[in-house]
């Protein structure tokens, strides 16, 4: 129970930090606003997404809507049984949660995600897109270790 306990904390300081971010760019920039952080390599660019990573499943906010809710119910359930697999799968676990609920809030509350980072060589993303993005590889990398050790195992 413990660990379910941080998880939560930790997915609920994602979707804090999240939320309040885009709440600061869309309170105080205008839409489509874009202004210099460093150089002309990062921009803060206010823009909404209606589809998913890289606008693809554009306007299917129900769809994504269901997909987050369904993905975030499985993580919370399947979790006593995701931390065997070790801290990369419990953090991927946990950056997984906090940026799917993350951008859910924005979908049930805008019909669209709040995107903000803007490297100029990479579609606009937030927070939560990152947390995504980090926990996927973190969950891929601990599949791929845990192969690896099961053929190990089968050639000791």
């Amino acid at each position: 129970m413990k660990y379910r306990a941080q998880c939560i904390l930790w997915s609920f300081a994602i979707i804090v930090a999240d939320q309040l971010t885009k709440y600061e760019v869309s309170n105080r920039m205008f839409l489509g606003e874009s202004i210099p952080v460093v150089g002309n390599v990062l921009h803060l660019t206010f823009l909404y997404n209606t589809g998913a990573a890289f606008s693809i499943l554009r306007n299917q906010i129900w769809l994504l809507a269901s997909l987050a809710i369904i993905a975030s119910i499985a993580l919370v359930y399947f979790y006593p049984r995701i931390i065997v697999f070790g801290n990369y799968m419990q953090w991927g676990a946990t950056l997984l949660l906090g940026g799917t609920v993350g951008n859910l809030i924005d979908r049930l509350l805008y019909g669209s995600v709040i995107d903000f980072i803007d490297f100029r060589i990479w579609p606009v993303f937030n927070v939560a897109d990152s947390a995504i993005c980090i926990g996927a590889t973190l969950v891929a990398f601990s599949l791929l270790r845990k192969k690896e050790y099961e053929e190990k195992d089968e050639n000791a």
